[in-house]
């Protein structure tokens, strides 16, 4: 892990069995931490996958993230998936800015249908 971050025994020991990478000499890694005071129930949940498919010739990847989130009381369902989905939105433009700006570097070939 890099960036800095110094852990807690307890947070580092998370990380480790729930946050591993392998960075390349070319990578690096972090995790961030939060501590939140109200029990794990109510917090907030998602899961992230990531696809292999085709995008006009070349190879992509789509990317769904899905969650769970309590509606705080005074919201409506309605408002409140809205700005999770704000958020997750704004995470998933950057993570596919920083991404194909990196594969216009590397200059991804087209795939040959065979």
């Amino acid at each position: 892990m890099n960036g800095g971050d110094a852990y807690s025994v307890m947070e580092a020991q998370y990380i480790r069995r729930h946050h591993r990478h392998e960075p390349r000499e070319n990578q690096c890694t972090s995790a961030l931490v939060k501590h939140i005071r109200a029990p794990v129930h109510l917090n907030y949940s998602s899961i992230m996958t990531v696809h292999p498919e085709t995008i006009e010739g070349r190879p992509g990847t789509l990317v769904i993230e899905s969650f769970v989130v309590d509606v705080p009381e005074g919201n409506t369902m309605d408002e409140t998936c809205y700005f999770v989905q704000a958020l997750i939105r704004c995470n998933l433009k950057s993570l596919a800015d920083v991404s194909e700006r990196m594969a216009v570097q590397d200059r991804t070939e087209p795939i040959n249908p065979f």
